[in-house]
């Protein structure tokens, strides 16, 4: 691999994963690169893995404390969590393994807006960062290190640690050098703080490589393992529905005069629907798009094909096989209207405000108020975490989150009296959308949307005891701004844990 790591010094420094996760102390904490399945380094974790079993073996306490940018893949969150010696995890994860360890209380989880963690981690918030392992294209001959299929947050750790371990791997294309924008002026803390200079998804305001210090470099791995991303599901009929009605309510606010045609940069969040929404765009009338947004999936990669999407600005991939292998065979060509940005730059507060981003997101349920759950399961166990859909919702020039309105082959409403445990507020909340339909609860008061929210997006199973709930709490409340009985608001969640079911 000498053409991909150019550079003698770090050549000199090229070990086996086994010896390099020898470096590793107990109580390490560990800055990984990885987000959605790309970018994240595919050997060592399983080494380490391999290292903390050896210790437990020998009867000895072994745990590490592990960040990433967001989500990785069961070779590294499955991998490590599987031991048992991930003392703590932050700031968003997946994975079924990882999932059980921080719901059994194995592992401590922070759910961390994406934004936010750049900023806690050079401040302190979690202690000193040990370790950073990343995932390279190549190094350069200065030095220099080409980023991945990922950025997320490895400007930050690879700036914070003591120790950095590289993984250059092969299969990532080599024409993704020049595709991204690593910008770190944004690493003063305020109040020192500068205005991040992007107008325009289209924006490049950093460098195309990492400069780290070659001081701190302990160890370089040489891999060949691709990025692990399951395939999208076939579009099921929902969620054409789903996609239906936001793209009719884009044109509807086209012909209000309230967007341009070519819409607003657009940001989706992960997911078979987001994925939808994407492959409706395709057939649609919109043109001259833009996207700033957390990850590239499938469907932008057939909007900037099509050239009905111009630029894509983002952090990470979060691609299928198919279409990760496309990426890497014509990356050169796709360097030219994709940015992947560190994950403080692409979820920005300020940038998306100022760019007047369109969000779409996922939830678990939403009331009957506009209160979204993202993250908890019947009050007490963890999903995934927030990610980004914060970042954006908070600050979008309109935000919107999709549902299917069951779940469970119909023993769930996503829609219900009070959520079991609120990510996003009423406040931030502008349009919720099931297969069902679409509600629009800007310059609503709280009365108003549960009507709206009731009769447009809940499923006919549920919607009358949803009306039959919201009739009842008018009656009963101590107040009229948003009347709820708190005897009976979480009912449902306790039916379902007591019977498998919310049907009345």
């Amino acid at each position: 691999m000498a053409g991909r790591i150019r550079n003698e010094g770090y050549r000199s420094k090229v070990m086996s994963a086994a010896d390099a996760a020898g470096l590793i102390q107990h109580g390490d904490k560990i800055g990984f690169a990885g987000f959605t399945g790309s970018g994240y380094p595919k050997e060592f974790p399983q080494a380490l893995a391999n290292h903390i079993k050896e210790a437990q073996g020998r009867g000895e306490q072994f745990t590490v404390d592990m960040f990433t940018g967001a989500s990785t893949a069961p070779e590294l969150d499955g991998a490590l969590a599987e031991t048992g010696g991930v003392g703590f995890r932050t700031p968003y994860q997946s994975d079924p393994i990882m999932r059980s360890k921080i719901n059994d209380g194995t592992s401590f989880y922070s759910d961390i807006h994406l934004s936010h963690l750049a900023n806690q981690i050079t401040y302190g918030y979690f202690g000193k960062i040990n370790v950073a392992v990343i995932e390279a294209t190549m190094i350069l001959e200065d030095g220099s290190v080409v980023p991945s299929s990922s950025v997320g947050m490895n400007r930050t750790y690879l700036e914070q640690a003591d120790k950095i371990i590289i993984e250059v791997n092969e299969w990532q294309s080599e024409g993704l050098y020049g595709m991204h924008d690593i910008y770190g002026d944004i690493a003063v803390l305020p109040p020192n703080r500068k205005p991040l200079p992007i107008t325009s998804p289209s924006d490049r305001i950093g460098k195309p490589v990492y400069d780290i210090d070659p001081n701190k470099v302990v160890a370089v791995i040489e891999t060949s393992d691709p990025d692990r991303n399951s395939p999208f599901k076939p579009l099921d009929e929902d969620s054409k529905k789903i996609a239906g009605y936001l793209l009719d309510f884009f044109g509807s606010e086209v012909k209000a005069g309230r967007l341009p045609e070519n819409l607003n940069p657009l940001q989706s969040g992960v997911g078979n629907i987001a994925n939808a929404v994407l492959a409706g765009l395709l057939e649609g009338p919109f043109e001259n798009l833009t996207s700033y947004t957390e990850v590239i999936q499938d469907g932008m990669v057939d909007l900037l094909d099509s050239g009905k999407l111009t630029v894509a600005s983002a952090t990470a991939f979060s691609l299928s096989p198919e279409y990760a292998n496309k990426m890497n065979d014509n990356a050169s060509e796709y360097a030219k209207k994709i940015i992947l940005r560190p994950q403080d730059v692409s979820n920005h507060p300020e940038a998306i405000r100022r760019m007047g981003v369109i969000s779409c997101n996922g939830m678990i349920e939403a009331d009957i108020y506009g209160n979204v759950n993202s993250t908890h399961v019947m009050g007490s166990k963890m999903q995934n975490g927030i990610g980004g859909s914060g970042d954006f919702t908070r600050n979008a020039f309109f935000s919107a989150f999709v549902s299917p309105s069951t779940a469970k082959g119909g023993a769930i409403s996503a829609i219900v009296p009070m959520v079991n445990h609120v990510d996003h507020t009423e406040h931030d909340v502008q349009v919720i959308i099931t297969e069902q339909g679409i509600a629009d609860l800007r310059g609503l008061a709280p009365r108003q949307r549960a009507k709206k929210i009731i009769e447009n997006c809940a499923h006919p199973d549920y919607k009358p005891a949803l009306l039959d709930y919201f009739e009842h709490a008018q009656k009963v409340a101590n107040g009229q701004h948003t009347p709820h009985d708190l005897t009976k608001s979480l009912s449902w969640h306790s039916k379902f844990l007591a019977e498998g079911t919310m049907k009345p």
